[in-house]
């Protein structure tokens, strides 16, 4: 299902690839549904990019509860977490972004620090204490046609930076936007 709504070919085109990078949202899109909005860029490529928005908390949900939704047995499941709108399309979409300490057959490595996976199966591990170490549940992600982001980069509209598990998973999410751009200034 992950690889599925990833872009599949590689960048041959010569352009910078940003997976790996926390786009954070420029000042021009203020007002916009993406407004001070942090996403980490699991994938870019010629055919398009995918990310998902860190600092966009909806609430605390069961894990078991979770799963049932999907579909999935939670016998014996326990725990709860904080969900996430991670983007616009597919909000029925479960992911998870983890810590690279944990990897399963369909998990996307983005830079050796972050990775992303599929809900269900991260979720039931999770539930069962062996999870990744860190990580950030959500539904839905940010997508881009081919070049379209590259355009929305070069038009001023996103900030780049590399990407940072402190901010991805420990940051006060009230303050992700703001601890992000600081980083950009002192960076830049």
């Amino acid at each position: 299902m992950l690889h599925a709504a990833l872009p599949t070919e590689p960048d041959v085109s010569g352009r910078t690839s940003f997976a790996g990078q926390l786009l954070i949202a420029a000042p021009a899109l203020r007002g916009s549904a993406f407004d001070r909005a942090v996403i980490l860029l699991a994938q870019h490529n010629r055919d398009g990019a995918l990310g998902i928005v860190i600092n966009r908390p909806l609430q605390e949900r069961a894990i078991a509860a979770l799963l049932e939704a999907f579909g999935a047995d939670a016998t014996g499941i326990n725990g709860s977490v904080r969900v996430f709108l991670g983007g616009p399309v597919s909000p029925e979409v479960g992911l998870v972004l983890h810590s690279a300490d944990y990897h399963l057959a369909d998990t996307l490595d983005i830079d050796g620090k972050v990775a992303l996976s599929t809900a269900p199966d991260v979720l039931r591990d999770m539930g069962h204490a062996k999870g990744p170490g860190k990580s950030l549940v959500a539904f839905g992600y940010a997508g881009w046609a081919a070049s379209q982001l590259d355009d929305e980069i070069a038009r001023g509209d996103w900030y780049t930076e590399p990407e940072d598990p402190t901010l991805v998973f420990d940051d006060d999410r009230s303050k992700v936007w703001t601890d992000a751009m600081a980083r950009r200034t002192t960076d830049h």
